[in-house]
């Protein structure tokens, strides 16, 4: 993979199109889990000691209306740049007739940071026309942002196609760092949690073919108990035909056996079979707990992604139940998805684990297909 680093000493006074991950988890206007961001400090600093000019591109949320000023604002704390003209600029709008002339006043070593580029029709639509449009503000395009790489977006499929363009280090580590999933020791398990089941379903597909146990939890699950005719009450299902027929029966997927709820403004434990109309269902209870940490213990190898209830909410039990035993048994283990490492990271237990992927989708994409869209376009 050819990486930015291979030009060391070719950057000076080069204008770099930076394509980061940005969407980092904000409370009250403030960077609440800044994992995603720490680890492409050294890529920006990487460029800065290089004298090249930063033009930094992403997105935060998922609409049009979210802003980047809170990164912004941890930029100029953590960059140590002045503010202003003279370090760090912020610009709302990178279609502007004036962009280009800020571009031309950059200084060697001073970063531009535009606004969220979801707040563009063009950039999720990878229009051709607004991609030729950003490509002409930058001389090489880096694309340091893996977790987002499974999107067929301008800034991700689209500028590598029509720009001199490389990998970032850390998307490099990235890719170095699943690697060992080819080779994984057997028993293994995959963890699968979170929500947006249509979107997953492949994943679970694919896994179960690859792996010896899936245990599928979080809202994902409240699928399989609604097409084994349980009651789901209020909670978050797909409704909608997602081809789970053929998965019910198989003896490799490990749904949770007992769950909790939330029936006017009162947390109850239920068997899946007890659940009431009224309910909304919100993590998965003790019985679930301890079956985990037992299939944890006889596992020699965990790939997980998603945490396993409503941990926003205040329902973590399970997700941290998980997280110590896998750290407490020392078994090789990749994680991945920015809720999941947030979880980790607030128990202290970061360093417990052999691999934190910063992708979510993008790692399991990569994983079952060896290759995503971002990929496809610097190498193709």
């Amino acid at each position: 993979m050819n990486s930015i680093l291979d030009q060391k000493g070719k950057l000076k006074g080069k204008k770099i199109l930076l394509r980061l991950c940005l969407n980092v988890p904000v409370e009250n206007g403030k960077v609440v889990n800044d994992f995603r961001l720490l680890k492409i400090m050294p890529t920006i600093e990487f460029l800065r000691n290089e004298g090249a000019k930063i033009l930094i591109l992403g997105y935060i949320g998922r609409g049009k209306k979210e802003t980047l000023k809170p990164v912004e604002e941890y930029f100029k704390q953590s960059l140590n740049l002045p503010t202003g003209k003279q370090g760090l600029r912020f610009i709302e709008d990178i279609l502007d007739e004036k962009t280009s002339k800020l571009i031309s006043r950059m200084k060697n070593g001073e970063v531009i940071l535009f606004e969220n580029l979801r707040k563009y029709d063009e950039e999720v639509g990878n229009d051709i026309n607004f991609t030729k449009k950003i490509a002409l503000l930058g001389d090489i395009y880096v694309n340091e942002a893996f977790s987002d790489s499974h999107r067929e977006y301008a800034s991700i499929v689209g500028l590598p196609r029509v720009i001199e363009s490389y990998f970032g280090p850390l998307f490099i580590k990235e890719i170095e760092g699943l690697c060992c999933i080819e080779n994984m020791p057997s028993p293994n398990m995959f963890v699968l949690g979170g929500d947006k089941l249509k979107t997953k379903l492949p994943f679970v597909k694919k896994f179960v073919e690859m792996t010896d146990f899936v245990f599928v939890g979080g809202s994902l699950a409240n699928d399989f108990f609604k097409l084994k005719g349980f009651e789901v009450g209020k909670s978050l299902v797909s409704n909608e035909d997602l081809g789970l027929e053929d998965l019910l029966d198989n003896k490799k997927i490990i749904l949770p056996i007992d769950l909790i709820v939330l029936n006017s403004e009162e947390v109850f434990i239920r068997k899946v079979n007890e659940v009431l109309k009224d309910d909304v269902i919100l993590d998965a209870g003790p019985r679930t707990i301890q079956l985990l940490e037992e299939k944890v213990k006889q596992s020699k190898f965990i790939l997980w992604n998603g945490p396993l209830g409503e941990y926003k909410k205040g329902f973590i039990d399970s997700t941290n139940s998980l997280i110590k035993a896998i750290a407490d048994n020392k078994i090789e283990s990749i994680v991945g998805g920015g809720d999941t490492v947030f979880c980790i990271d607030k128990l202290g237990l970061k360093d417990k684990f052999d691999f934190l992927s910063t992708g979510g989708g993008a790692m399991l994409e990569y994983i079952c297909n060896k290759t995503l869209a971002g990929i496809e376009a610097i190498e193709n």
